[in-house]
């Protein structure tokens, strides 16, 4: 599509992946391999052009070959431009490309960018981040959640158990399912209040499952239900890999047991079951108001390398 002297249209293929990258972003090496795997698409990946000059880009990514998009992951803009111009430039290309891609019965995905841990204290981080925000507010969209994105790294201590808890795998779906929902009282994370806005805790729990839990190829038997010594549960951990990283999938105490650190000796288990499997790194995620849990794994040595902001069109 040509707009006077712009030119948006997606790439070609993987020999037009060079001309992508122009602008940076930290996805930029795992492109050529989300390609061949199917979790991202050519026609998924646009471009504004001026001449041979990348002006902005974005790409959607996608969990699975033969799956729809499921996150709008990439949107850079040449920083260099004048203020008004870049993000003028961004909501039409997001405008044009969403058109193009996304179905109009189908809600637009949620975005998702990588950002430095202190990108407020930063000019440039901060310039960068806002005028993303910022173009895509123009057409729409609303900060869900900021989040703390985590890691364990070989060589920290894990606590020897405590004792207090046992544990034992998850006695498959229905199990965990149950217990999705009990923790789902008195969560913190903005993306199950957005699901308990539209659905019960037992359907938030089980689309979950059936969402993210059930697509990991990792083994089921790392996944581990806390118990007192008298088998009633008290928490559990997800310890699972996804496409990238050995990670911590889901954890959580039942609102009965909290209060009394538990989730100390759960994230612990979680992180032993991984670490024994010789990873580079162990990562995790955490809303930033979600203040016990961001303690919890900066006692258990995970160290916050960046953050994660997440927009929604609603």
């Amino acid at each position: 599509m040509i707009h006077n002297d712009l030119t948006m249209r997606p790439i070609t293929g993987r020999e037009e992946l060079d001309l992508f990258t122009r602008l940076s972003y930290k996805f930029d090496h795992e492109l050529a391999d989300d390609l061949d795997a199917g979790r991202r698409r050519p026609e998924w990946m646009w471009m504004a052009l001026r001449g041979d000059r990348l002006l902005a880009r974005l790409a959607w990514w996608s969990r699975g070959a033969g799956e729809p998009p499921f996150m709008l992951d990439i949107f850079d803009l040449d920083d260099t431009l004048p203020e008004s111009e870049r993000l003028d430039l961004g909501v039409r290309l997001v405008e044009t490309a969403t058109a193009a891609v996304i179905p109009p019965d189908t809600p637009r995905t949620e975005y998702s960018r990588f950002v430095p841990p202190a990108w407020r204290d930063d000019e440039m981080a901060r310039r960068v981040v806002e005028s993303r925000m910022t173009s895509l507010e123009r057409t729409g969209a609303r900060l869900l959640v900021e989040r703390l994105r985590i890691e364990w790294r070989p060589g920290t201590p894990i606590p020897e158990p405590s004792g207090r808890l046992r544990f034992r795998p998850v006695r498959g779906r229905d199990e965990l399912v149950e217990l999705m929902t009990l923790v789902l009282e008195g969560t913190l994370d903005a993306h199950s209040h957005a699901d308990l806005a539209q659905m019960t805790p037992a359907q938030a729990a089980a689309a979950q499952y059936d969402d993210e839990m059930a697509r990991y190829k990792s083994p089921r038997e790392w996944w581990q239900t806390a118990t007192t010594p008298d088998g009633d549960p008290v928490g559990f951990v997800i310890p699972a890999r996804n496409n990238y990283n050995a990670i911590i999938a889901y954890i959580g105490v039942l609102p009965a047991y909290r209060g009394n650190g538990y989730i100390d000796d759960v994230l612990a288990e979680g992180t032993r079951i991984l670490a024994a499997h010789d990873v580079p790194r162990i990562r995790a995620s955490t809303d930033l108001g979600n203040v016990p849990m961001a303690r919890a794994f900066e006692r258990a040595g995970y160290v916050n390398f960046e953050r994660e902001i997440n927009m929604i069109w609603s």
